[in-house]
């Protein structure tokens, strides 16, 4: 019965798809290297390959004279980003991603709290359409509504006339550095605009890291005497904490890389991004523009190794 059974499984099929089949049958690790061999060929050649290429870009420089690129090893790039001009622009950039990072966080956390907490049934589905849902429109789409919208005969602007407020409006649009000729030319639209584009990355990681906060605990903190202040600091708070980093590390890398949303709402003061667009494409500097690439790489490199000691990653 066993050399029946053992003739029945190990048959040999004929053919070359079914002697192949066997091959692969019997020796699933080859199947497995075959599988993975596109993949890891596309992630090694076009990406690691790229950032390698990038890295070494930014160790050459441009000739004064010529303007041609010289391909000897220097430093010389580097030390340009610390010219006064250029590192207005890496802090200006940082400023905004990490400002824009906590106002997610703080406008993110109440909405992700209701969802884990409260919401149930055809609600938390209402839920998910609600966070979702930006994202399956066109993102340029979403900027340039926002351009109308803050423009200076937007909606926005017509709100504050109904409610007599324009005063208001006019005197923010007035401070020196956030403000503008109108919202739509000025960082604080830039501001506005990063946080509902990148929103639902921070709800959805601060909602499942707040889902497995036991409700007991909770619970056991009111019963313990700890008021509602007490009870988010000491509980609910450091427990969401993973949730918070993981969403923070989409909004700050988004943020932080992104060159879209300063070119169409913001001022003339660049960004990162918008810097390197200007040396690679404009000025033709690709060492200077390979250096300015290099920066969030490395700020996100630091990021994510603070993150990941912080148990960010188990919210993901």
């Amino acid at each position: 019965m066993s050399a029946l059974a053992d003739s029945t499984i190990l048959a040999r099929r004929q053919g070359a798809s079914g002697r192949l089949s066997d091959f692969f049958w019997r020796n699933p690790k080859i199947l497995l290297l075959l599988m993975l061999t596109p993949p890891l060929l596309w992630l090694g050649i076009i990406y690691l390959g790229s950032l390698l290429a990038l890295l070494l870009q930014s160790f050459f420089s441009i000739d004064d004279f010529s303007g041609l690129i010289d391909y000897e090893f220097t430093l010389a790039t580097y030390r340009q980003l610390l010219i006064p001009s250029n590192f207005d622009i890496i802090l200006r950039t940082v400023l905004m991603a990490a400002l824009v990072t906590l106002a997610s966080a703080a406008i993110a956390f109440p909405i992700a709290y209701y969802a884990a907490r409260y919401a149930k049934g055809k609600w938390k589905v209402i839920f998910y359409l609600g966070v979702m849902l930006p994202l399956w429109s066109s993102y340029l789409v979403k900027i340039y509504a926002w351009k109308l919208i803050l423009a200076k005969e937007g909606i926005l602007t017509w709100f504050f006339a109904r409610l007599h407020l324009s005063w208001l409006l006019d005197a923010w649009l007035s401070l020196p550095v956030v403000g503008g000729s109108s919202l739509s030319i000025s960082y604080t639209g830039t501001f506005i605009v990063f946080i509902y584009v990148w929103m639902p990355f921070m709800i959805l990681p601060i909602q499942a890291a707040l889902e497995r906060v036991p409700g007991n605990l909770i619970e056991a903190s009111a019963d313990l005497g700890g008021n509602p202040g007490q009870t988010f600091r000491h509980v609910l708070f450091p427990l969401a904490l993973p949730g918070i980093i993981a969403g923070s590390i989409f909004t700050f890398s988004l943020t932080l890389g992104d060159y879209i949303i300063p070119q169409i709402i913001g001022s003339s003061r660049l960004f990162i991004g918008q810097a390197v667009y200007a040396q690679q494409g404009t000025a033709g500097n690709i060492p200077l523009a390979a250096a300015f690439s290099v920066v969030p790489i490395v700020i996100m490199g630091l990021y994510l190794w603070m993150a990941k000691r912080q148990g960010a990653f188990d919210a993901l």
